[in-house]
């Protein structure tokens, strides 16, 4: 693999680590800024929506640069938002840092675009898993130690860390990247097109609907693993730190899977497993071995079908893979978003313990759009 596709595995850490370290530390970040938990939580809220909404009109703008200014301004933006952030003594503040930060998230886009552009077709699952494959690193060792250095340091010292760690990963792309390399931008045009394509949208609503199963769950990870078994904090940790390698290894093993098996049957077993485990956490209740087994095949599962879902995307129109790419990604806010309200709102009904039951309709719909790929398959000419 090319040398590049590891520095962007590595910005990827950066920026997963930006986008999500702040969800472990609300309290501190709270009691600083004086605000209540859940108004320091909507800085989730703004990054979420800059990267769905701002992140894909900012590819367009950029659609016709050439690719390493993109990247440039991508970061350039994402470290001015950490800066901002760090600085922060209002809460205004720090959501206008974490729009720069959304903003410049697309990044993963741009990357996606340059990690298909830069390799053969046959080994694009390959590609697409390492340069995301950071993104995965992020849950597994980012947020944990950035979680860390914030109740430890306090809430600042991980957004220092991670505006530094953009600022070392800017300065090796512009070293590497050549100032002119052959890969696709975007476009109105492009955008149009695939607006028009029932297969790519198809894929969009995938991601959509898997991402809302997992959120229904995942939004409460905390207190649904304390209500399936008394663990304590420690084990608690443990979990979620199990849970993002297990995403690593699902990352490394989706890629691969796609290059031998080809993207739908690899999506296929993916999905299949994550409503599965969906379907036994419940059962799992009182036997925590059991349910960090089900959480790991579930994270292996889940970050595994990013992959095959980007290279759908790229077979489907591979001179428009980056907007693609990043209106994939704004699903993935899109279902992440739905699925936190939905679980909210039936908690009460089904308890923690019960809360994957709900999400399992949203994973068997996502399975269920696959018969239409499986059937132009069959029968291409219909």
């Amino acid at each position: 693999m090319p040398f590049i596709l590891y520095v962007f595995a590595l910005t990827n850490l950066v920026i997963g680590t930006g986008a999500f370290v702040l969800s472990g530390i609300l309290q501190p970040l709270a009691a600083s800024l004086h605000v209540s938990v859940a108004a320091a939580g909507q800085v989730m809220t703004a990054y979420a929506l800059a990267s769905a909404i701002l992140g894909p009109l900012l590819l367009l703008a950029t659609g016709s640069w050439p690719r390493k200014r993109a990247i440039a301004l991508a970061l350039i933006l994402f470290t001015a938002g950490s800066v901002l952030c760090a600085c922060a003594g209002s809460l205004a503040t720090l959501l206008l840092g974490r729009v720069l930060m959304g903003m410049g998230s697309v990044f993963s886009a741009l990357a996606a675009g340059l990690a298909v552009a830069l390799v053969a077709p046959e080994r694009r699952g390959s590609a697409l898993s390492l340069a995301f494959l950071g993104m995965s690193l992020s849950y597994a060792i980012g947020v944990p130690l950035g979680t860390w250095l914030g109740f430890t340091y306090g809430w600042q010292a991980p957004v220092w860390v991670v505006a530094g760690a953009s600022v070392v990963a800017t300065a090796l792309l512009m070293a590497l990247l050549p100032a002119r390399i052959q890969a696709p931008g975007a476009n109105f045009t492009g955008l149009r097109q695939a607006a028009h394509h029932w297969p790519v949208l198809r894929v969009w609503l995938r991601t959509m609907l898997y991402f809302m199963a997992i959120s229904c769950v995942f939004t409460y990870i905390g207190p649904v693993l304390l209500a399936l078994s008394p663990i304590t904090p420690a084990q608690l940790s443990f979990t979620l730190v199990m849970f993002g390698l297990s995403g690593v290894a699902g990352t490394i093993i989706g890629g691969l899977a796609v290059d031998r098996m080809g993207p739908l049957p690899t999506i296929r077993v993916q999905l299949a497993l994550l409503a599965l485990m969906m379907a036994l956490l419940p059962v799992t209740r009182g036997h925590y071995a059991l349910t960090l087994l089900a959480l790991v095949i579930w994270g292996m599962a889940g970050f595994g079908s990013n992959a095959p879902q980007q290279v759908l995307l790229v077979a489907r129109s591979p001179q428009h893979a980056p907007m693609l790419i990043s209106l994939n990604g704004s699903m993935v806010y899109v279902g992440t978003a739905a699925g936190a309200v939905i679980g909210g709102a039936f908690i009460g009904t089904l308890g923690f313990d019960q809360l994957a039951w709900l999400g399992l309709p949203f994973a068997l719909l996502a399975i269920a759009t696959l018969w239409f790929d499986t059937r132009m398959q069959l029968h291409p000419a219909n």
